[in-house]
């Protein structure tokens, strides 16, 4: 072993892919893969594309993202990945207020996640440190992704990363100029448009670039109002030499969508999972804000949260990155990007409990969150004999502000009520600015990692990355008579861990054998969001000042260790994959929430230590050309190792599973291709997951079924492609609970944080490459 490579691996550090040649310079010694034969080319379904599966990284091609409806969130493909989750109440999991997505008991608030390289942050719907990916990127323009299911990658920009990290990359321009058109129609009144045009290689250096729009509308399934979306994206490419780029890629999101009203178990129970908000009946609403309810509310212990009149989500994304790769010759490969994005972000509810100067008994609520982030990466790679060596810095500043306001509603029968999408001051401005936040923070991240190829099959990468987040700031606006608090949180704190290892051995044994080993140790960086706004554990979203001062005196960041051991088998009629994985967190944080959904209640504490124990296993058979079936299992035993004191009352959390996650998943695909036509039945089972912590409250498990084809018509007249396809979501029309605990989790008990999922759905689209 080479004197660094020994280093690197008695440092017990690495990234993940530990002998990944599309992620080091071309001169690095590739690993040895098996060759995909011809029997499995371009049929196979995600989660049965074993020969994209190498150590604990799962790719995903363009070819397996067109297997699902146009536009399906980038997470629910993911999620139908041996190990992963994903939910949301509608069928394509765009709503960002509903997605949840879990990989191997991690949530979308403890993975990492890029776009060529830019930090997306974490993917929970709260947006303080950075964006969906639905509103960083077309779907359409994804060329390909990539799941890591064992610590991450710690060459990867990320505060969140406490186990497992998505990669998103985007398409580079065509050579040859031409374009796409693709049109979707669904139930619900649902369409999406997305057109695309490439201008080809059009200097003698060979620039191209591209230009795409995407809009999506729908009605929601049930209740009232639409949820729309649109988006443009561009990129250029500049070669530079025979092996140098310059690429720019730039992003506008715009979307405006009317929420689902959260249900708790008392709900569905006693009113049925079809209640909504009141719109447009501002009647009804009104009558409630004064106490007098819908008859089905009779015997509800909460009726006045039972509904409001409307509520909803308004978000504006600017998204940019400049990337110079460069290779320097002397086998040094050196890479840099640059990064900006703004966005500002309106989440809306009309208020019963606070009533509007106009006279109205009722209001409506606004908060307004604004981003602004600026950073860039900068890694060289170096590649000389047997190794890969890589080192690089992270930088980001990000400004950060929300707040509370209340503008009023109309006396009824004097005018229309407030949108739930805006405009909101067509009364008048806000009355009432209840508090207001501002937060800066800076991120440093340094990396070292190197690859070391012992053998042509065996490899072990070692690497350790050093992580420091500051965030300054806190409360800048208190309304003491709507608060009741005199002094908000304000202060800074500091995330730091100068030494997080991660060491990977990757070993391609005999024919279409591999087997792997990773661990990692990780740390998540403190969370800042909103007043009591209770969708993330923050420090800054307690009571007071005096609870602030205890919270960043006693809690720690949340750190784990994860270990994985995996194997892949790959053959012409049968391929496998199993692995075994553990991870052991100290310092968890949980946000302990209750009040109503528009006046919460959030408290957050250390539930001390979780103990995570799990396997996942996958089978491909192929038992005649053009067919394929897939078959895999999940099994996850999380569980708290403390008990815990709040409020002066125990809660007996030890042994308790860990909320909102099922302990087994069951996922079967059947996929056959013949020519021109593919198409699929896929089936899966999500067993119970729990509501509270101390597990006396649950949602049952459910099964989920959906059925798809496509066909290619090939070239026709101007269109070098002419494709259709149709697709039948919950194929059984399963009433069923998709997401859980969007607004916390109790410690006991009932709460309204539950959204039901979409009954049977259709889809159908055409689509022309010209």
């Amino acid at each position: 072993m080479s004197p660094i490579g020994a280093a690197a691996f008695l440092l017990l550090s690495s990234t993940s892919m530990a002998a990944a040649p599309q992620k080091t310079a071309k001169h690095a010694r590739p690993e040895r893969r098996p060759r995909a034969s011809a029997a499995t080319h371009e049929n196979i379904m995600v989660n049965a594309a074993l020969r994209a599966a190498h150590s604990a990284i799962t790719d995903v091609s363009r070819k397996d993202i067109d297997r699902f409806v146009p536009g399906s969130s980038p997470l629910k493909i993911l999620g139908s990945l041996t190990g992963a989750n994903f939910v949301s109440n509608d069928p394509l999991g765009l709503d960002i207020y509903s997605k949840s997505f879990y990989v191997r008991g991690f949530n979308q608030s403890q993975l990492g996640a890029t776009l060529d390289g830019i930090p997306l942050g974490d993917q929970s719907y709260n947006k303080y440190n950075g964006l969906d990916v639905n509103s960083a990127i077309i779907q359409d323009n994804i060329v390909r992704m990539n799941l890591s299911q064992g610590g991450g990658d710690v060459t990867l920009p990320s505060t969140s990363e406490l186990g497992g990290a998505m990669e998103f990359y985007s398409a580079d321009p065509a050579d040859k100029a031409g374009g796409v058109v693709s049109q979707m129609f669904g139930s619900y009144n649902s369409y999406r448009t997305y057109v695309k045009g490439d201008t080809g290689t059009f200097t003698p250096s060979g620039t191209k670039a591209y230009v795409s729009y995407m809009r999506v509308d729908a009605d929601k399934w049930k209740g009232y109002g639409d949820q729309f979306t649109q988006q443009v994206n561009a990129k250029i490419v500049q070669p530079v030499g025979d092996d140098s780029s310059i690429k720019v890629f730039f992003n506008w999101s715009d979307l405006a969508q009317y929420e689902y009203q959260d249900l708790s178990l008392e709900l569905l129970h006693k009113v049925g999972q079809r209640l909504d908000n009141y719109a447009p009946d501002y009647h009804a609403a009104y009558l409630a804000a004064q106490g007098v309810y819908p008859a089905s509310f009779a015997a509800l212990s909460d009726p006045a949260d039972a509904a409001y009149y409307n509520g909803g989500q308004v978000e504006r994304d600017y998204l940019g990155g400049l990337t110079l790769d460069f290779d320097m010759g002397h086998h040094i490969r050196w890479k840099t990007l640059f990064y900006g994005h703004g966005g500002q972000e309106y989440s809306t509810w009309a208020n019963p409990y606070v009533a509007s100067p106009t006279g109205a008994p009722l209001s409506f609520m606004v908060i307004p969150e604004q981003i602004r982030r600026l950073g860039f990466t900068t890694e060289m790679t170096h590649t000389y004999e047997n190794n890969v060596l890589r080192t690089g810095v992270w930088f980001e500043n990000n400004s950060y502000n929300v707040g509370k306001y209340y503008y009023s509603e109309p006396v009824l029968g004097q005018g229309a009520p407030v949108g739930a999408v805006g405009p909101f001051n067509i009364y008048g401005g806000p009355f009432a600015q209840v508090w207001g936040m501002g937060f800066n923070t800076n991120t440093v991240q340094y990396h070292l990692t190197d690859t070391y190829h012992i053998l042509p099959g065996l490899a072990i990468t070692g690497g350790f990355k050093s992580l420091a987040v500051t965030t300054a700031g806190g409360a800048n606006e208190n309304d003491v008579a709507y608060t009741n608090v005199t002094q908000l949180p304000n202060g800074s704190v500091t995330s730091s861990a100068a030494f997080l290892p991660h060491v990977n051995i990757d070993w391609h044994f005999l024919k279409n054998h591999e087997l792997y080993f990773d661990v990692a140790e990780n740390m998540r960086a403190f969370t800042y969001e909103g007043y009591q706004s209770g969708s993330v554990p923050s420090l800054w979203g307690v009571k007071n000042q005096a609870a602030f001062e205890v919270a960043r005196r006693t809690l720690t960041p949340e750190h784990n260790w994860t270990y994985v051991v995996g194997y892949h088998y790959y053959g012409k009629i049968v391929s496998a994959s199993a692995d075994a994985y553990r991870s052991n967190f100290t310092h968890r944080l949980g946000l302990m929430a209750s009040g109503s959904l528009v006046n919460p209640t959030s408290t957050v504490g250390n539930l001390g230590g979780v103990t995570m124990n799990g396997v996942d296993a996958d089978v491909v058979i192929r038992p005649v050309r053009h067919l394929a079936i897939d078959n895999s299992i999940s099994y996850n035993h999380s569980t708290y190792d403390n008990n815990i004191t709040s409020g002066g009352v125990l809660y007996h959390l030890q042994g308790k599973n860990v909320p909102a996650y099922p302990q087994f998943m069951y996922k079967t695909s059947l996929i056959y291709s013949y020519r021109r036509l593919s198409t699929h039945f896929d089936a899966s089972y999500i067993s119970r997951r729990y509501l509270s912590y101390t597990n006396d409250t649950s949602v049952p498990g459910f099964w989920m079924t959906n059925i798809g084809a496509r066909y290619s018509f090939g070239r026709r007249s101007v269109f070098h492609d002419l494709s259709v396809s149709f697709d039948i979501y919950n194929l059984l029309n399963t009433p069923y609970i998709s997401t859980v605990g969007e607004q916390g989790f109790p410690l006991t008990g009932d709460r309204q944080s539950l959204l039901p999922g979409s009954p049977r759905q259709f889809f159908g689209s055409v689509s022309a490459r010209f």
